[in-house]
């Protein structure tokens, strides 16, 4: 008896993807859950015992504050028909949680933060923030006060959870990772494997996009043949695209992508690469282990647990664009390695990030 709130719940972004494929997990005996979410991009979804409450939406901060009004009211309705106990908010965006009716109980799921995401958390500053001081002061001041309203909070990593102490939280912080449906990512050894490396997710320089072109060039200059897929698109765009025009022949730059298309170009992919500095617990990492492609990343606590050194992939200093070639170019070289890494990704997948088992988890955190 739960009202789950995100306007966009048919977008191709990581918490859309987190709340399908938690609802596609739910065991069959599970109690009716409410979600309400907005109509972009509004596709036909059914899930077993899901009702789905859809609130005119389209992505502007105005609209956001007048969905997020309606949003009240609905659950003050689901609240006094006795049809909810709790609300269930997915952050960012935040302009939702100020019309949380007070008098309902808040279980928050922080995907990210704002201090992780300003690049404040870290005591290196890896990009530059896109939010300006006072911009990026308002935001945590929100940020504090849902946190504050919350009975119960939801992290997906050991990072997540240390910045939320940052915050002077001193209530119970649950860590249950982000997860990846594995009937719908799986090996296919007879699609051919076309592309060495694929980087994937949004393309910006919170991301990594300018340490990204920066690998794809040393790996062109230390292997002429290296093919690179690179999925994805972001406000640095335009920047990444002029950096690399010079090198068409040996990158593959797809834009903007369908969900459903993910599947088959991991399948294509030898490895995944990601030069981020920040996420939550990345959804295109865990799909791509699902799909058997070893990993090689920047070392941030939000990796670890899910990329294992030596037996899942290569966590690599941040920045060290050397050495994370040479770790690519290595594997790529040897094959009894890469065989051993391949054999290990979907085995610890299957074992830790499955969300049959995390929709449960998440299920029981709800009713305790």
């Amino acid at each position: 008896m739960i009202a789950i709130v995100y306007p966009q719940f048919y977008g191709v972004g990581g918490i859309a993807r987190y709340l399908d494929s938690f609802l596609s997990n739910l065991p069959a005996d599970h109690p009716t859950i409410y979600l309400i979410t907005g109509t972009e991009h509004r596709v036909e979804r059914r899930y077993l015992n899901v009702e789905l409450i859809h609130l005119s939406f389209n992505s502007t901060r105005f609209n956001l504050f007048s969905w997020s009004f309606k949003v009240r009211k609905i659950l003050n309705q689901l609240y006094k028909q006795r049809k909810i106990k709790y609300v269930n908010l997915h952050i960012p965006p935040l302009i939702p949680g100020l019309f949380m009716p007070r008098h309902i109980p808040l279980i928050l799921t922080a995907h990210t933060t704002y201090i992780g995401m300003s690049g404040k958390y870290y005591e290196t500053q890896y990009s530059e923030s896109q939010w300006n001081s006072l911009e990026i002061n308002f935001k945590l001041w929100l940020e504090t006060r849902l946190f504050k309203q919350a009975v119960k909070i939801i992290t997906l990593t050991e990072q997540g959870k240390q910045e939320l102490l940052t915050y002077g939280i001193n209530k119970a912080v649950e860590i249950i990772p982000n997860g990846v449906d594995t009937s719908s990512f799986n090996q296919d050894h007879t699609v051919i494997k076309d592309y060495d490396v694929i980087f994937c997710g949004r393309i910006e320089r919170r991301k990594g996009s300018r340490a990204m072109v920066e690998v794809c060039k040393m790996l062109i200059h230390e292997k002429k043949d290296i093919r690179i897929l690179i999925v994805g698109y972001g406000d640095d765009d335009v920047w990444v695209k002029t950096q690399l025009e010079l090198y068409s022949s040996n990158i593959n730059l797809t834009g903007k992508v369908s969900f459903s298309e993910m599947q088959f170009y991991y399948q294509r992919s030898k490895l995944y690469v990601s030069t981020s500095y920040y996420e939550g617990l990345p959804g295109t990492c865990l799909e791509a282990m699902a799909t058997g492609l070893p990993v090689v990343a920047w070392d941030f606590l939000f990796y670890r647990g899910l990329v294992e050194q030596g037996e899942t992939g290569y966590l690599v200093k941040p920045n060290n664009i050397r050495e994370m070639s040479e770790k690519i170019i290595n594997l790529l070289v040897d094959s009894q390695k890469f065989n051993y890494l391949q054999g290990k990704t979907r085995e610890h997948i299957e074992r830790n990030f499955n969300w049959e088992k995390l929709s449960r988890a998440i299920l029981q955190t709800f009713n305790r």
